[in-house]
């Protein structure tokens, strides 16, 4: 099996860090992340003329058609950059499930507004008290003599803060998970955003006999909600792969310049073990980001690949993330300094979608279903 890019993949992926190196610096990230937007709509706007919007929607739709790979390829340079762009939960997240689970007509509308830029959304579904994965739901739909409204809470919702559109799920009355698409201003909705600490955003919805209109046929969508999840935490891995990069490379290029009794760092055995360690959680965890990317690529949506890898880069990030922050002492928890916001994104995505403990659990509980478990080789 070929793991490596091809052509077109290694251009795509050459020309998303280009544009991203050009556009940020530690400090261009740090004012970006402080304005009412979060975000930069310049980047946004060459995103989507590059047709990095559209990748993963069919080309009818405006999209490019392609693939995880390709996407995947981009949430890794977003890692690297540490841009601030919602591309995980526009286009991969809510794009997706919108692809997966509406009607021709919601596609037609949705996905080329997405494609274009024109469009953001988040997806609510986490609410106050719950954790991964989530299967609690205690927003309810009830559908009226004027179609279906919706209500409850729900927080955190990530990038919710800029958001135009929400899908949103909500319990039906016949006790099914329903998806529904609602505008994030609309009547009913309270929005109260916030900024989260790693230079990101969120909100908590409050939906008061909320207008919405059901994705798709309007049936059960507990598969889809999985299928998102999935999705969502295979780019979380592949983001955290290009943030665990960039925080080694900053790493051994501080051992190598700094100096203590007339040598540098890199010098000291002790040092210099400590980030081969580092390396070496960065290549397990990267194995792991490609074994849940080539699943999905293969038509696998299985929520316990992506669970297995959520695991590994989770462990990988805190390991990744606090040692990075150690070896540069002081300095690395400096605004100024790049370290110190690459370890907050690092716990961020391990918190995000379940943290260790809960994809063990998950694991753990998955076991039950083996009569035996043995060990290859």
């Amino acid at each position: 099996m070929n793991f490596e890019l091809n052509v077109e993949q290694a251009m795509l992926r050459d020309t998303t860090r280009e544009l991203l190196a050009r556009t940020y610096d530690i400090e261009t990230r740090n004012a970006v992340s402080t304005t009412a937007r979060g975000w930069n709509p310049t980047v946004w706007n060459q995103f989507a003329e590059l047709g990095i919007l559209g990748l993963p929607f069919p080309e009818a739709a405006g999209g490019m058609g392609a693939g995880p790979v390709e996407c995947m390829s981009v949430m890794t340079e977003i890692g690297r950059a540490l841009a601030p762009e919602p591309f995980l939960d526009t286009v991969i997240t809510c794009g997706g499930l919108i692809a997966d689970a509406g009607s021709p007509t919601q596609h037609a509308y949705y996905l080329p507004l997405i494609a274009e830029g024109a469009m953001l959304m988040a997806f609510a579904h986490s609410e106050p008290g719950s954790r991964w994965p989530y299967d609690n739901v205690a927003t309810f739909a009830t559908h009226t003599s004027e179609g279906w409204v919706i209500t409850g809470t729900k927080n955190p919702v990530l990038r919710g803060d800029c958001a135009d559109d929400l899908v949103v799920t909500a319990t039906r009355p016949d006790g099914g998970i329903g998806l529904f698409l609602t505008a994030a201003e609309g009547a009913g909705v309270s929005r109260h955003g916030y900024a989260t600490h790693d230079g990101l955003g969120g909100a908590q919805f409050t939906f008061t006999d909320a207008p919405a209109v059901p994705l798709g046929n309007g049936g059960d969508a507990s598969a889809a909600v999985t299928g998102a999840h999935v999705r969502a935490q295979t780019g979380l891995c592949a983001e955290a792969i290009g943030v665990m990069t960039e925080a080694l490379r900053l790493t051994g290029q501080y051992l190598r310049q700094r100096k203590q009794f007339g040598v540098s760092l890199a010098k000291f055995q002790a040092l210099a073990q400590r980030a081969a360690d580092m390396y070496v959680s960065l290549e397990l965890a990267s194995s792991m980001s490609l074994y849940a990317t080539m699943s999905l690529a293969d038509g696998i949506v299985d929520p316990r690949v992506s669970s297995r890898a959520k695991l590994q880069i989770s462990s990988a990030a805190r390991h990744i993330g606090q040692e990075a922050v150690q070896m540069h002492g002081g300095i690395g928890i400096t605004a100024e300094y790049p370290v110190g916001h690459y370890l907050s994104r690092l716990t961020a995505i391990g918190h995000t979608l379940g943290g260790e403990e809960d994809h063990l659990r998950f694991l753990a509980a998955d076991l039950n279903g083996h009569d035996m478990i043995t060990l290859a080789g």
